[in-house]
Formats: structure tokens, sequence, C-alpha cells
């Protein structure tokens, strides 16, 4: 596949937090959030990024954003473009290519400003509409999804926790971007509000076109919905990566097995033996040597202990980090 039918290429991605102490706050080590994450996104689909609390999974989509600076590493725009190379105007420009979906849209939108001018501020200082064109697009981007034009008039505090999401949506997909960041979009509301605006982004995507998404989420069944492809994450690292059909049906990594052992049964779907993983995640301010998830696993050898193993093509376009495999 050529770099072109890919519109983002992250390449051994590394983001370290530094740990202070003391009066100096001299650094006496690093919390190491994504430590090597390589990752190639096809223009037009869906991935899905997974993995439990505090593996790094957010940390990659603020990267993408440069809400957080990255360590090290590269991640390139359209076969071109560094994002980490970006500043001033042509940062600015990446905004309107590159946006973000947070988990909760109460914080991300300011309480102050009513609906109309959180969006139309958007519109008039980064695509030059006039005030009257800036509204009229507002009222658009409302009813695309799935809200009254009068809601315009509305603070944040105002709606409930779906309608600020769709709210937040409206926002994200104002500038037109090509790529788009879903962090944990969905985790924040009711189950039954959770499929609505889960069907409201696949609904955009037929809309807009070309947009490309970047799912966030913990939840295996809601990835597994909206998903073409899944990846893993584990203490920082991507440990399997395949087609959601392929990665829920064959999974090849016993932390992916653990994960997919725990999703309640639904009718069609086939039951996995229950694997109950034993103690805690490691700390990612010390992370244990070899397998990062030997520590864990029901089945590591010594020689997981030892030996990092390699993230490879254990199948065609399945991916997977295991000496096991």
């Amino acid at each position: 596949m050529n770099n072109e039918d890919y519109i983002l290429q992250i390449q051994d991605l590394k983001v370290h937090f530094p740990i202070r102490q003391g009066i100096l706050q001299r650094t006496v080590g690093y919390v190491k959030a994504v430590d090597g994450v390589s990752l190639n996104i096809r223009r037009g689909e869906t991935v899905g990024l997974v993995g439990e609390s505090g593996c790094g999974k957010t940390t990659i989509g603020r990267a993408i954003v440069r809400l957080n600076e990255p360590t090290a590493g590269r991640i390139i725009l359209n076969g071109k473009d560094d994002i980490l190379q970006l500043h001033g105007s042509d940062l600015r420009r990446l905004r309107k290519k590159v946006q973000i979906i947070f988990q909760d849209p109460y914080s991300s939108l300011n309480p102050s400003q009513t609906v109309r001018r959180l969006i139309s501020e958007v519109l008039t200082v980064q695509m030059g509409l006039s005030a009257r064109e800036a509204d009229e697009r507002t009222a658009e981007l409302l009813k695309q999804v799935g809200l009254a034009p009068i809601y315009a008039l509305r603070y944040p505090h105002e709606f409930s926790g779906g309608q600020r999401q769709r709210v937040a949506i409206a926002k994200a997909i104002a500038l037109q971007p090509e790529f788009l960041v879903c962090d944990e979009a969905v985790s924040a509301l009711d189950v039954s509000i959770q499929s609505q605006i889960i069907n409201l982004l696949m609904d955009l995507k037929e809309e807009l076109g070309n947009i490309t998404y970047l799912f966030i989420s913990h939840a295996l069944n809601v990835v597994e919905h909206i998903s073409d492809r899944v990846a893993v994450m584990y203490l920082g690292k991507i440990c399997e990566f395949a087609d959601t059909e392929e990665l829920f049906n064959h999974a090849l990594h016993p932390y992916t097995k653990a994960l997919l052992s725990a999703i309640p049964i639904l009718s069609g779907r086939k039951q996995h033996e229950r694997i109950i993983l034993q103690g805690e995640v490691p700390s990612a301010a010390s992370v244990p040597p070899g397998c990062r998830f030997h520590t864990r696993c029901p089945w590591a050898q010594k020689r997981c202990a030892e030996e990092e193993p390699a993230f490879r093509e254990c199948a065609p376009g399945h991916w997977a980090a295991c000496h096991l495999v």
C-alpha cells in the first residue's frame, strides 16, 4: 500500500512525562505513557483503539492534535506533513484538518457562551465567514447532528449529556476535518444515548465523505460495532492490531483474549473462555523488562520476562507482539 493511501502514519511515538520531586523540582524519572507506538491509518476508515484505563490511548489522541507534546517519533499526515514539526500558522491550518471530540462535553464547551457563539466563532476565525454566514452554517450543523436550530441560543448547562455531545460533534465537524479523534466520546453517556451518538457518527461519516475516525474507547462491544480495524494497547504499547472481525474471532495476544472474554455474551457471539487476570497493571513509571504483560499473563514463560517480543505480522493484516504466537 502506498503512503498516499494512509491519512495518518504514527512512527515510533513516545510521550514521556517527567516525575519531579523536591523544592528544586528535579526530574527523578519518567512516566512512559506512550512508549514506541507505530500505527498506520487508512484514509476513510475507522480504527478502534482499546485497552484498560491508563494504557496510553488518550495520550496518543491528544498527541495527534498536539495537546500533548511527544518526546520522540513522527506523526505524518497525508504522507507529507509531520504534525510534530508544525508551528504557528502551519499548526493553525492543521486544526482544520484534524479535530477531537472529548469524553466530557461539558468541560470542553465554554459555559459562558451560547452554542451560537461557540460554533460561529470557529467559523469566522478559521473559515473567514461573515457573521451572517456563520449563523446560517451553525444552524445547518445543528440540524446535521439532530438538534433544532433554535438550540443555538442556549448555553451548555441547558442541555442533557447526549445533547451536549451533539453540540461538541457539531463544533468538531464545523471546519470539515479530514481526521477526527473520538476520545471516549460515548463513555460518559447512558447506554441508550451511546447508541444514538454512535449511529450519528456513522451517519456523519457517510454524509461527510472521506472522513477518518480514530475511535478511542474501553468498551469493546462499541468498538466492534463502529470500527473497521482495532488496535489493542497495554502499558504504552500496541500489542495487537487487526481487522475487527479477525481480531474478535481469532485474537492472538493473551491480553486481547482476556479483554474479549470479559464481554457479556450476546446472541450470535462466540463464547470465549473467561480469563481472569491476576495482579495489577504495572506502573508506567517502572515498566517491567521483557514483555510488559508477562507479570499478569497466565501462559508467561522465562523468555517473556527477559526478551521483549517484536510486533510482527503473524497473519495477513494481523499483527501481534507475543513470543507464544
